[in-house]
This record gives C-alpha cells, structure tokens and sequence, in this order.
C-alpha cells in the first residue's frame, strides 16, 4: 500500500463514505467557513477520524501549491487486484459481466474521467497496464469524483496475457479504433463483453488490436478524426447500458 494525499472535498469526502479505514490522518485549513469543510471534519469525528487544524499556508506546501479548499488527508492506497481475481469476477458477474480494459492511458484526468463513467455503468473492473500508463495518482482522484474508491481496478503486467484470460472466462473482447466499419451500435454488447479502448495519442496497440475479437468504431459526422478517450469511454459503456437495459 502507498501512502498519499487526498485533496479537495470530493476526494475527502469519497474516502470518508466509502474507505475511511484507510483514511490515515485528515488536515482541516483553522478557521475555515467552508460548510461543506466543516461538515466533513465532523463526520471524520463520528468515524473516528480527528482533524488537525492547519493553517492555509501550511496547507499550500502540504500540497506543492494545488487547489486543496481547505482540506487535505493522507491515505493509504490500496494495491490494485492481481490478473488473477478475473476470472472470479467474470465468473460472478456471469452474463452481466461488463469490464473496461484501457490500453495505456497516460493522462491521470483522462483516466479519473474514465473510472467516473466506469462507476455509473457499473462495471465489473476496470483494467490497466501496470507500465506506461498513469497510476491511481491523487489527480486522479480528484478528477474520477471518488469512483477510483470504488470500481475494481486490475493493474496488468502483461495485457496480452490478461484478455487472454479474460477470453478464457467467456468474456468477448470488443476494441475500439477509428479505421473500421462496424459501429458499436451494430455490435451486440449484451452478454459477457470487455470494452478495449487505447491510448489519448496511439489509439490500440497491435497486439491488443489483434487480441479482440471485435472492432467497432463510434459513428461520427464532423472532420474531428478521433474523440478524446474519456468520452469515447463514456459513449461505449452508455451504449452497452442502453443494449443491456433494452433486453
């Protein structure tokens, strides 16, 4: 487990509700009018956690000068699952299994972006590359509005190896890339299925592009030739959401 900061209210306040047991020590800016601040150093108290007053400027070099509205914690990280347990996940979810496999975001707004509408889909877990691609980061945090608390999250040494496993358990890889003719809307997201998206900059890599066992591509009408990841995320779970929830 890493220990780091959690900064602003929502990433607070996402640790509070749903790992406070991991929430090691909590700095509240002395003084703050802040209700919403204020609120949180109170059910930090009913949860056994004591705030410790700060003032803002000692609050500014806690957090190198980011924008922290007055309050801060440090938290023990817990260590991302192992490849191991997805076959236990997929086996659990059965047909409504729905996983997102992102092959080398590097952006941590992006990524927290991506756990955010990975967390309203309800997703099974989210999986990532252990290397070349942006970790659980406090921005990340920050940016995710506490969902990287609570969807599951693979860290993959070997992606090759993990769809494989992935396919193993009856899931379907669907990839996502711009060159192709099938739209995500022609493809049947209903059963067991992982969404493969790639990187802000590359797109899939080869060997995840050849790993999947479908491409799709989201029907666009401007001269833009590629969406931001984050939103080509949200557009492909809300899709599968919508295919799930018409059968």
């Amino acid at each position: 487990m890493s220990n780091e900061l959690l900064i602003g209210i929502h990433a607070v306040e996402a640790a509070l509700n749903h790992d406070v047991g991991n929430l090691v020590e909590l700095y509240i800016e002395t003084g703050t009018q802040n209700a919403r601040v204020k609120e949180l150093g109170e059910r930090a108290r009913e949860l056994g956690v004591k705030p410790h007053a700060r003032d803002r400027a000692a609050l500014d070099r806690m957090t190198g000068g980011a924008r922290h509205q007055g309050v801060v914690a440090r938290y023990h990280a817990p260590a991302a699952l192992p490849e191991s347990s997805l076959a236990e996940l997929a086996d659990k979810s059965g047909r409504e299994a729905l996983f997102l496999v992102l092959d080398g975001v590097t952006d941590p707004h992006n990524f927290g972006a991506c756990l955010r509408s990975a967390e309203a889909a309800g997703v099974t877990a989210v999986v990532v590359p252990k290397d070349r691609a942006v970790g659980v980061t406090p921005t990340v945090r920050r940016a995710s509005a506490g969902a990287a608390d609570r969807v599951p999250i693979v860290a993959a040494t070997n992606l090759a190896r993990t769809l494989k496993t992935l396919k193993d358990a009856g899931v379907w890889l669907v990839g996502l890339v711009g060159e192709t003719e099938p739209s995500i809307h022609a493809i049947d997201l209903t059963g067991p299925i992982a969404l493969v998206l790639g990187s802000e900059g590359e797109g899939l890599r080869r060997l995840t592009r050849e790993a999947c066992d479908f491409l799709a591509r989201i029907p666009m009408r401007g001269q833009v030739e590629s969406l931001n990841v984050s939103v080509a995320t949200g557009i492909v779970l809300f899709e599968a959401l919508r295919q799930r929830q018409a059968g």
